[in-house]
């Protein structure tokens, strides 16, 4: 078996590596030649996973071609804002009906298309199922280092959700399958809006209360939005829902949480961005989602809220107190 990874990202090289531990063949793509050559000259990737050195299996390369050809599976990793660009360099590589697995959790701006529709409307796919999504509580820092996780993979066939589920599952990496797309896909972006502001609650000092509170009204908002698109409501009670969201309110590995806890200390968010170093899916997300809520008449006030933050200037505090009292 050999699996394709597009994205050199944290979570596209931690999928890599974890998967080539079981001694599969990856096949990493870089964006450019010298990438490549660093990451295979220090046999890990020092800027997004150092420590972390990759198992023989695993190569990288920048060329589409050798790292697609003869894949059983192609997984992609990049930020959500640069899914178009990237499927349109790799689409005459692609193998004519092995799955795609979309590990990237966002949508994109202006068309609000969540990432399976971008994959399969530049593929020009007849069959949108051969597109499936992952999502789940899946902190790369700790799934790296081999602590228990769990996952979800969509597909509309779940046929093919069962497939690439065998295919990516591990004893330490428990994955399940499911065929609601609409739900674990936005599960996964939009619980990236709420660690922003679950970041902001433990940065003010508000305690857990308020950070129970808040996470509740959360979820509910996620739901509402999740349910009026499409999503099953079950969905968002189960890992792509409420199990993401936890882990990524609660911890400060995610760079949502990081990013949140950093405006409550009055830091801007191009310091914030600067200082992380990498990609806050949440930050493109809160824009997107409002423009989604608005197409299907649904109401977001902490996503309302988290916008004006991050683009208007409110103070995190007046922010919070809006939401859930003052203090």
């Amino acid at each position: 078996m050999k699996v394709a990874v597009v994205g050199t990202t944290t979570w596209g090289t931690t999928l890599g590596i974890i998967l080539a531990r079981r001694k599969i063949r990856v096949s990493l793509w870089a964006r450019t030649s010298e990438e490549a050559a660093r990451l295979n000259a220090a046999r890990e990737n020092s800027a997004r996973l150092p420590g972390f050195p990759f198992p023989p299996c695993l190569t990288a390369t920048d060329s589409a071609a050798e790292a697609l050809r003869g894949a059983s599976l192609t997984i992609i990793a990049v930020p959500s804002q640069e899914m178009r660009p990237n499927m349109r360099k790799v689409k005459g590589h692609l193998d004519g009906s092995s799955p795609i697995l979309s590990a990237t959790k966002g949508l994109e701006l202006e068309s609000i298309l969540r990432m399976s529709h971008v994959i399969a409307e530049e593929l020009g796919l007849a069959h949108p199922s051969r597109v499936c999504v992952l999502s789940g509580p899946n902190l790369s820092g700790e799934i790296i280092r081999g602590l228990p996780a769990s996952s979800v993979v969509a597909s509309e066939d779940i046929r093919q959700a069962e497939s690439v589920r065998d295919s990516i599952a591990s004893p330490a990496f428990r994955v399940y399958a499911t065929d609601d797309v609409v739900g674990v896909e936005l599960g996964g972006a939009l619980k990236n809006i709420i660690a922003l502001g679950a970041g902001m609650v433990d940065g003010l000092g508000y305690g857990n209360n308020a950070k129970a509170a808040y996470m509740a009204r959360g979820l509910t908002e996620i739901t509402r939005l999740g349910v009026a698109a499409g999503g099953n409501p079950l969905t968002f009670v189960g890992l792509a829902g409420l199990g993401d969201l936890l882990a990524t309110c609660a911890s400060p590995l995610s760079r949502n949480y990081t990013l949140g806890k950093g405006l409550a200390d009055r830091r801007s968010l191009e310091e914030m961005e600067a200082s992380i170093g990498s990609v806050v899916e949440g930050v493109t997300t809160t824009r997107a989602a409002l423009q989604m809520a608005a197409k299907l008449g649904v109401e977001l006030p902490i996503t309302e809220r988290i916008y004006r933050v991050l683009f208007e200037g409110l103070d995190a505090a007046q922010a919070m107190a809006e939401l859930i009292g003052e203090v």
